[in-house]
């Protein structure tokens, strides 16, 4: 198969598990078994750049393309260079950083790279907190997007459950700053100050969101495969994702789905 083919056959995979043109679509990827199924199945050994072009085509030229650049290096080293700090998030997440037509959102831990319709949405997005209601999640929810997850469990992939607990202000995480060495876009380096929303280490919280995973499959929410099968993407819209993780946070259920207590 050449690789305009492969692009076609994954492209019609993803729009099979839920995604649309014009969708605003953020996604989690591990892509090494999507990349030994096509190896396997059609002899064709393919680069992450092709799988973030089948993506690009399964939202067409309306689609808006939103991949994770988490890096918890700030937390550790006190600097982060927007211009050349790395996504830890995996291959497919370093092509959409690399994208020089992409935008890289502010938040030293929790930046992404847009492309497409809405990037300009998300552009000089600078929000303190990495969850808060001037974040690129807020901006997802606002704009009737999806979350995409590729290889994964919820467990090592949906960040957004900790925007919706950060949203309910939930009393097993609380905010925590830091600060360090900013290298902005034009070379200058400032000290700034950021937050994110943590669990609550000393109480033993452990964050334990695969009973959340499996009521969303279901119940219907989660469409497409599940993360071991098939070419393993499962899409949910924005809105049902937040609805019914706030409905369990409302509820006094968190305890049963997004989180447990680790007694050591």
């Amino acid at each position: 198969m050449t690789e305009e083919q492969i692009i076609q056959l994954l492209a019609n995979q993803w729009n099979k598990s839920g995604v649309e043109h014009g969708d605003v679509l953020l996604v989690h990827s591990s892509i090494k078994q999507l990349l030994l199924k096509i190896k396997n199945d059609y002899g064709v050994t393919i680069s992450p750049k092709t799988i973030y072009n089948s993506l690009q085509k399964a939202l067409g030229k309306n689609g808006t393309l939103i991949l994770p650049l988490f890096n918890f290096d700030f937390t550790k080293t006190n600097f982060f260079d927007i211009r050349n700090t790395p996504s830890k998030m995996g291959a497919l997440t370093e092509i959409g950083r690399m994208n020089v037509l992409s935008v890289r959102t502010c938040h030293p831990i929790y930046s992404f790279s847009i492309m497409g319709r809405y990037s300009d949405e998300f552009k000089n997005m600078d929000n303190y907190s990495g969850y808060g209601s001037d974040s690129p999640f807020a901006k997802i929810k606002e704009l009737n997007g999806k979350i995409a997850v590729i290889g994964l469990t919820d467990q090592n992939s949906m960040t957004s459950y900790h925007f919706v607990e950060e949203q309910n202000l939930v009393n097993y995480r609380y905010f925590k700053e830091f600060d360090g060495n900013y290298i902005d876009w034009e070379g200058n380096n400032k000290q700034k100050t950021y937050a994110l929303y943590v669990r609550d280490i000393e109480k033993g919280v452990k964050t334990d969101v695969n009973r959340m995973m499996d009521y969303l499959w279901d119940n219907g929410f989660y469409k497409g495969e599940k993360y071991d099968e098939g070419f393993g993407m499962r899409t949910i819209k924005f809105s049902d994702f937040y609805n019914e993780t706030e409905i369990v946070i409302k509820n006094g259920k968190a305890l049963d789905f997004l989180y447990s207590i680790k007694n050591d």
